[in-house]
């Protein structure tokens, strides 16, 4: 019941903000475009971003306002720690097929990974690290939490603590039940994730208050962690508030500092 009121228009429509795209199109070197089959006639669009010999690649699932395609003049940043960067869209996002659905982050983000070594290539024995912004933290926690073993890290930009959080921030008219059994439920994720982890959050956040990824770093027990507030940053300009923060802690994960 709980599942088909996320997936209805009323919250959908809310909640995702898909637009086209076509392979191909990038004017980035390097770059790859491809998809993931996640379900029966449905896959999922992805760009491939890599600089020539990285330390490690970062599977990144982006806000619901964005396509993977908007990471052309953001990846020569990831290029500067020498990392690459594998951007996947949702349903209905990019190239991808079918309708965007509250339900299927999850599934679709855990569809992915046994196809991920193919579209990695030779990085695929690189080391992973799984980012997600916004929305896209709910399958980055997701993704650390039931998989662990692939990935060498985490990182949450402007993400959310949990289902209630994004409920009343988009003031969506819809009661949720009490419990930790929710889907999108990051902070329960995280809290049992013991994986590397960065927050990032701006502490001027209007849409997800930089609570939300206070929460989410306490809850963490892992041995490294590391929260990153930027002073005078809101929801979606965090990376350009503070850009040698933002990729410095990225860079300082992906190379195994102390954080």
């Amino acid at each position: 019941m709980l599942e088909q009121l996320l997936d209805s228009p009323m919250v959908t429509s809310m909640l995702f903000y898909p637009r086209p795209a076509r392979p191909g199109a990038s004017g980035i070197p390097n770059t790859r475009d491809g998809t993931f089959a996640v379900a029966d006639g449905v896959h999922l669009g992805y760009r491939l971003f890599r600089p020539a010999d990285p330390a490690g690649v970062i599977l990144f699932f982006h806000g619901n306002g964005e396509i993977a395609a908007d990471y052309d003049p953001i990846a020569p940043f990831f290029f500067a720690i020498n990392a690459a960067l594998l951007v996947v869209d949702y349903r209905g996002y990019g190239w991808s097929s079918g309708r965007p659905l509250t339900s299927a982050l999850i599934r679709d983000a855990e569809a992915i990974m046994p196809s991920l070594p193919d579209a990695l290539d030779d990085l695929a024995a690189k080391p992973l690290y799984v980012m997600g912004r916004s929305l896209g933290s709910a399958p980055a926690s997701h993704l650390a939490y039931r998989l662990p073993e692939r990935f060498r890290g985490v990182i949450l930009e402007s993400a959310f603590a949990d289902m209630p959080s994004v409920v009343a921030r988009l003031g969506l008219p819809i009661a949720l039940p009490i419990g930790d059994d929710l889907p999108l439920n990051n902070i329960g994720k995280i809290a049992q994730s013991d994986l590397p982890l960065l927050v990032i959050h701006g502490e001027r956040d209007q849409l997800l208050p930089v609570e939300n990824g206070q929460r989410l770093y306490d809850a963490s027990p892992a041995p490294r962690k590391r929260i990153l507030r930027v002073p005078g940053a809101g929801h979606n300009d965090v990376m350009v508030a503070d850009t040698d923060a933002y990729f410095g802690t990225i860079r300082d994960l992906i190379r195994g500092a102390t954080v």
